[in-house]
């Protein structure tokens, strides 16, 4: 008896452990969710072309340091390419195409 007893406390107390209460969806960003880091994206996917600071412009790729778009314009290029530019808009997801869209404004000389 002593058994099932131990056993039935142990059960409910996994159960109400394993209960998820009242946390938020995961849609939704909370203080524990790490920020995307534009720079690790950019040096993941965008250095090959254009370089650790932006200016090396191969394949045809532009020189980030000079150009005058505003991040608006910059995530559409990301997102959709531009000339000899692949889009990225199936590979990244729209928080990494903000994040790495942002990062490019800091290479600007």
């Amino acid at each position: 008896m002593k058994k099932l007893l131990i056993f039935t406390l142990l059960g409910t107390l996994v159960y109400a452990c394993s209960q998820s209460g009242g946390e938020k969806s995961s849609s939704e960003p909370t203080a524990s969710t790490p920020k995307v880091d534009g720079e690790k994206v950019y040096k993941t996917y965008c250095v090959t072309c254009h370089g650790l600071y932006g200016d090396m412009g191969a394949s045809g790729a532009f020189n980030l340091q000079t150009s005058v778009l505003p991040v608006e314009e910059r995530i559409n290029v990301i997102t959709n390419g531009r000339k000899v530019m692949t889009p990225f808009k199936d590979l990244l997801s729209k928080e990494k195409i903000e994040a790495v869209a942002a990062y490019t404004l800091t290479l600007k000389k």
